[in-house]
């Protein structure tokens, strides 16, 4: 069996491929098209489908369109109400539902070859709760509890896996939403909605919850399962801000006080949500269940004994959730998620090729991993690319910028690297072996950096560059089974600083795509100061780019 998944209608459009009940492959478009989350989540590009992550999914398995035993889209347009209905006032919301309607014969444009008969539409919500329900790496039943913006006609799912099969206990109905409760705080904190929701989730912590009490009156969970949000004057609390001026107090208050009340409404959700199915695991998807610091509340005090964050959790996992939804009607369930490297990768000959081609000189390491750890070691910035790329927004150690943890210059270093905002913290990769040692208070394995821990006391003065204003760290864990070359690399820096620790973030620079090809990742690492770049087995030295032999290997 056959099925393509497609993510199109909202934002971060996307493409996920099942064969014989396996994850083939699945990537965003915004790494073929580099325009950042795809496109804008506005109605008039709702047409707009992933047609280079598609192709790419297709090629990955060598299958043409009309191989496909299905095509799946992530919206059902039998669901859809008009705006008014709904209570969004958007006046151009129907064109959502006519280019969902008509999406089987633009999907045969752009994949020549494909029967339109052969798409299907899946619920949005359904897609979502089966990314994360039907992914999971559960060997029984799950709650699953679905989050985000929107969908149809609904913001939320609450419901449970039996057997492979959905029953949905609770869909909140909008205009309540708190996906776009938190994209509309988004806005007036100046940020950009539908995109910088984390930035908000960073700011928050420097802020104290003094608006709390106004927002509960407005912001609160219902007993039978669902929530209201709708009413909330934000000029009320503090003043708009402009995207170019400096944040302040106020709007550091408003964003944790943001941050309060939605974590208190999830708590009661995903509370209410174990009483009623009895289950000890919950699954979580939705652009919500990117809120790591909610996740760690419902981890810690929710009553379920496990919780997994499917890793592209918003709307691009719905491409992946559609196709497993597929196959599961089919009769052909695809297997659980093993990891989110499922995009593209390259040989050694194609990255050597690309090197030549750049003219840059370049040298072979007989070990990639330890010449990495050797210049983070000597305070050096890696541009690590290797493997196939992450599918989600977070990089685990395929697209990333690594450094030093121990030298707390080096995030003010990075956020200039990477052209960000110096309130936003980076995060912490450590040996799965170590990670209790350091941190506390999460799940430990943590390997989707999907949660936040405590870094212990006497950690914290000597790993400063991952540690928070709050005191937290975003972690990623790494088992040297997955990870065997990034294990190997922190194995070398441990044992030449003693840290178990580096600093990862996202191989990108603010508002593009993370790299994903050799081309992305030389154009960024010669427009940022970056010391070394390990691609594949290669190393690239900033301080070798005069060298009169560029293009051949040292």
């Amino acid at each position: 069996m056959r099925i393509l998944g497609i993510n199109a209608l909202y934002h971060d459009p996307a493409a996920a491929l099942i064969v014989d009940g396996r994850i083939v492959a699945a990537a965003e478009e915004e790494r073929f098209s580099r325009r950042k989350h795809g496109k804008r989540p506005v109605p008039f590009s709702a047409w707009e489908l992933p047609e280079l992550s598609a192709a790419w999914c297709l090629e990955q398995a060598g299958l043409t369109p009309g191989d496909l035993d299905a095509v799946t889209y992530s919206f059902d347009p039998a669901l859809h109400l008009p705006a008014h209905q709904l209570g969004v006032f958007d006046p151009w919301d129907e064109l959502r539902q006519r280019y969902a309607l008509a999406a089987p014969d633009f999907l045969a444009s752009a994949l020549p070859g494909l029967d339109p008969s052969q798409v299907r539409f899946v619920a949005h919500h359904v897609a979502h709760a089966a990314s994360a329900g039907l992914a999971a790496p559960f060997d029984q039943d799950c709650a699953v509890l679905v989050l985000d913006g929107r969908g149809e006609r609904h913001s939320s799912l609450a419901g449970l896996y039996s057997q492979g099969e959905l029953q949905t206990l609770h869909s909140q109905q909008l205009p309540h939403s708190l996906g776009l409760l938190y994209e509309d705080a988004t806005e007036h904190l100046g940020f950009l909605r539908s995109s910088d929701e984390f930035k908000v989730m960073a700011l928050a912590s420097y802020g104290t919850p003094r608006y709390l009490e106004d927002l509960r009156s407005l912001v609160h969970a219902r007993p039978d399962g669902g929530f209201h949000t709708s009413g909330v004057d934000w000029n009320s609390l503090a003043k708009k801000r402009r995207p170019d001026e400096p944040w302040s107090a106020e709007h550091a208050d408003l964003a944790a006080s943001l941050q309060a009340v939605v974590e208190e409404v999830l708590l009661e959700l995903a509370r209410w949500l174990r009483m009623r199915t009895g289950s000890a695991k919950l699954a979580l998807a939705g652009g919500v269940a990117l809120n790591c610091v909610a996740n760690t509340r419902l981890w810690r005090e929710s009553g379920f004994e496990q919780v997994w964050v499917q890793p592209a959790a918003g709307d691009a996992g719905t491409a992946l959730g559609a196709a497993l939804a597929g196959a599961q009607q089919l009769g052909e369930p695809a297997a659980a998620m093993t990891g989110a490297d499922l995009g593209r990768q390259w040989s050694d000959a194609e990255i050597e090729s690309a090197l030549r081609t750049a003219k840059l000189p370049y040298d072979r390491p007989a070990d990639i991993a330890e010449a990495a750890a050797e210049t983070l070691a000597a305070d050096g910035i890696v541009a690590w690319f290797q493997g196939r790329s992450e599918y989600g927004p977070r990089a685990l150690g395929h697209r990333s910028l690594m450094a030093h943890p121990g030298r707390a210059g080096n995030l003010e270093r990075l956020n200039d690297v990477k052209g960000r905002e110096q309130f936003r913290p980076v995060a912490p990769m450590v040996l799965a072996s170590r990670a209790a040692e350091l941190f506390h208070g999460g799940p430990i394995p943590s390997p989707y950096m999907l949660f936040v821990h405590q870094v212990a006391e006497n950690w914290r003065e000597r790993i400063p560059a991952v540690v928070h204003v709050d005191g937290t760290a975003r972690i990623q864990t790494v088992d040297p089974a997955d990870e065997p070359l990034v294990a190997r690399l922190l194995e070398r820096f441990a044992h030449l600083t003693g840290l178990p620790v580096v600093v990862n973030t996202s191989l990108n620079t603010a508002g593009r795509p993370m790299v994903d090809s050799p081309r992305d990742a030389l154009e960024c690492f010669g427009s940022t100061p970056v010391d070394l770049l390990a691609i594949g087995p290669f190393a690239v030295r900033r301080a070798q780019l005069g060298s009169p032999q560029s293009g051949s290997p040292q």
